[in-house]
């Protein structure tokens, strides 16, 4: 996501290389979308896959009407759009942009409320039989949705937001997960970069960077949750690694059917990244993190946001 759109500056170039460094440390999951961008990293992506996209699993989402949409226009986007009318005619787009024949991994990036989920999934499932997608996703869908779209066709992964900063999957969608066998993608496992602790203040970000605007980082919320970091960069210096690595490797030690996305735009943050899958964190660790970390403080979106989650 952050190669097109959302996280300030971009770099081609770096991103090119940063995705094919990936491939060099054994890193072969790959996260997209439609609107990231929009529809301008879908393109990025396959570009740098192109001749080697056998080696990589892709993975993107559908979600908006695209109908009017203009790539890098963010402000073009139409409004969500779960109908089956809108699965069968926007995977086509994504398949050209990629230059791919078909998605390993297609998620519906947001559930639309207007529209039943078996509607959408049954829709997606017509997607598998023509053979252009391989494997069924959800991200932030409640249970219950969970559930019935489940029950109309086998649901591979769910992707959710979920770090030491974001632990609401706990309560009621991991267990729902496990129980019927789905894999569970953890997306923002260092909490948008604050766990790295490689910003500190929304001031520190480009303008137009949009954890500006979210809850978490500001006022209060942000004073509180810098005690999050804080502790993590005392655990971590005692085990001599990064903060953003024992940010990573909790997310790992939750589960071998839990999967990060730790997005990043660079090959250096990538390289230290990928080092968290060497951190063995113990049941005394594990213990420690949950006792002396603080809670969180704020909703991880505003309010449009969050209308958006657990649908």
């Amino acid at each position: 996501m952050g190669m097109s759109a959302f996280y300030g500056e971009t770099d081609e170039r770096e991103s090119f290389a940063t995705i094919q460094r990936a491939l060099e440390l054994g890193i072969d999951f790959l996260d997209t979308a439609q609107i990231y961008g929009p529809l301008t990293n879908e393109e990025l992506v396959g570009r740098a896959i192109k001749g080697r996209r056998d080696e990589y699993v892709i993975a993107t989402k559908f979600q908006r009407d695209l109908d009017n949409t203009v790539p890098g226009d963010m402000s073009t986007l139409g409004g969500i759009d779960g109908s089956a009318e809108n699965v069968r005619k926007t995977i086509d787009g994504s398949l050209q942009r990629l230059g791919v024949d078909h998605i390993d991994l297609y998620y519906q990036h947001r559930v639309d409320p207007q529209v039943e989920i078996e509607e959408t999934v049954g829709a997606m499932a017509e997607l598998v039989e023509a053979g252009k997608v391989r494997h069924l996703g959800l991200s932030e869908a409640a249970p219950e949705t969970i559930r019935r779209a489940h029950a109309v066709h086998p649901i591979t992964a769910l992707q959710t937001e979920y770090s030491v900063f974001a632990r609401e999957p706990e309560a009621e969608i991991l267990p729902t997960c496990r129980e019927l066998g789905i894999g569970f993608v953890s997306y923002s496992p260092l909490g948008r970069g604050f766990l790295s602790g490689r910003f500190t203040s929304p001031e520190e970000l480009a303008k137009d960077d949009f954890r500006r605007t979210q809850p978490r980082f500001q006022g209060e919320n942000l004073e509180a949750n810098r005690r999050i970091v804080a502790k993590l960069r005392e655990i971590a210096g005692e085990k001599d690694i990064t903060p953003a690595q024992l940010a990573l490797a909790w997310v790992l030690a939750q589960g071998d059917d839990i999967v990060p996305i730790p997005g990043t735009k660079r090959r250096t943050y990538l390289e230290e990244n990928a080092a968290a899958a060497e951190v063995e964190l113990t049941d005394e660790d594990l213990a420690r993190i949950d006792a002396e970390l603080p809670e969180v403080s704020g909703e991880r979106y505003e309010e449009v946001g969050m209308a958006q989650v657990n649908v």
